[in-house]
């Protein structure tokens, strides 16, 4: 006949296994929630229901650390303390793997708690948990301890999962983002090299990433006239993109029906104005030759100043007007006009080539000048071709923003 002993014995190990069917149980039910992309609400909810229905947890915080801040993402029972405070009570604890009792702990916000259960990755702790109210058998502590530190790595598990795949979706969206950018952009800017009778034009264009803020046109007008502008859009990617598709619809529009530079610049910063309520902006350099009268017209909006070569000398290109898409109304607009009996050559630039290298002394507005003053009685894909040699020759490092340059010479 058996004794008492035994019977407690018998009945203790059913009591555990029971238990540890039930913790297999819930584990299964959390895998498949995980597996099913349950959202991050979900899982906390399943957690607090295991946490109070099955363990009989009565107090429960559960804080997480997302980029460097830890918040509580899960709490119920007992007055909410801030999440900082507890951080600053369980500073010291971080350097235990495994649950801490919190019985004898002398400090007065965690007095009020039984165990300390720290999530670790590698050696890196991304989360930690307080239980308290905590009604178990001495036991079954250490099974339902362990049992906890298990659940709480789980669902830590799913949740760094779902901020990896979350980076991983934006990192294809950006990439996807990029290349129609891209696509766009090469479709803005399909000029390289344009030649007739007495002009010559080059362009080259050297984004810093995928895509840029820069664009260049050339048009001709009719048989005697030609207009041309270079330009830099702030911002990046698909957005600076489209703001460059409609800057050349609206000039190329304007230009066919408008004579005076002054109106359509104006009319490009109304457009620009209404498309991006002031959020971005635009600089340019636009410009307007008639061989016939050989009168150079042009309009510096906030642009680094085009280089004249003419006659052994250069200017700088500087009238005009403040940045596009920035007020309103512009607040004034100064056309600037030259007579050009002689051939001439027109150097447009953007940013990037003067800040290749900000502290190089070698290399700045004054040097480029005195470059354009050597070198231009060379062709404009030759020009443009020895500006960028010098350049990678004697600046050091890359460029930290596009870099386009755009060259007109006309006899």
């Amino acid at each position: 006949m058996q004794n008492y002993n035994d019977h407690s014995e018998e009945d203790e190990l059913v009591r555990l296994l029971l238990k540890r069917q039930a913790e297999l149980n819930a584990l299964l039910e959390i895998t498949q929630a995980i597996n099913k992309s349950a959202s991050t609400l979900i899982l906390i909810d399943m957690l607090e229901v295991i946490m109070k229905d099955y363990l009989q947890v009565g107090k429960f915080r559960f804080i997480t650390e997302t980029e460097g801040q830890f918040k509580c993402i899960s709490y119920y029972g007992g007055e909410f303390e801030q999440h900082r405070v507890l951080l600053k009570c369980c500073k010291g604890l971080g350097k235990f793997r495994g649950p801490v009792s919190l019985s004898s702990n002398e400090n007065e916000v965690l007095k009020n708690y039984d165990y300390f259960i720290p999530v670790f990755q590698k050696n890196k702790m991304l989360a930690f948990a307080l239980i308290g109210d905590f009604k178990t058998t001495p036991q079954m502590m250490g099974n339902d301890l362990n049992f906890i530190q298990t659940l709480t790595n789980v669902i830590m598990v799913a949740l760094e999962n779902k901020k990896l795949f979350k980076k991983r979706i934006e990192a294809e969206r950006f990439q996807r983002e990029m290349e129609l950018a891209g696509d766009v952009q090469q479709m803005l800017i399909p000029l390289t090299i344009y030649s007739e009778p007495g002009i010559d034009v080059a362009a080259r264009y050297l984004p810093h990433q995928n895509i840029g803020g820069d664009y260049y046109d050339f048009i001709r007008l009719n048989q005697n006239e030609f207009l041309w502008c270079i330009a830099d859009v702030s911002g990046k990617g698909v957005s600076a993109a489209l703001l460059m598709a409609n800057l050349q619809a609206s000039l190329r529009a304007w230009a066919s029906v408008e004579e005076d530079l002054t109106t359509i610049i104006k009319k490009l910063n109304d457009i620009i104005i209404k498309t991006t309520k002031g959020e971005k902006f635009i600089t340019m350099f636009l410009g307007k030759f008639n061989q016939q009268t050989r009168v150079l017209s042009y309009i510096n909006a906030g642009h680094n100043p085009s280089v004249l070569y003419y006659k052994g000398c250069v200017t700088e290109l500087k009238q005009g007007t403040t940045l596009i898409g920035v007020l309103d109304e512009l607040p004034f607009v100064n056309t600037g006009e030259m007579l050009l009996e002689e051939e001439f050559m027109i150097f447009n630039y953007t940013d990037g080539l003067i800040e290749y290298d900000q502290e190089n002394p070698d290399w700045n507005e004054n040097k480029l000048g005195q470059y354009v003053k050597t070198y231009g009685k060379l062709k404009p894909d030759q020009f443009n071709t020895k500006v960028l040699d010098h350049v990678n020759r004697w600046v050091q490092g890359k460029p930290i923003d596009d870099v386009t340059l755009l060259t007109i010479s006309c006899k």
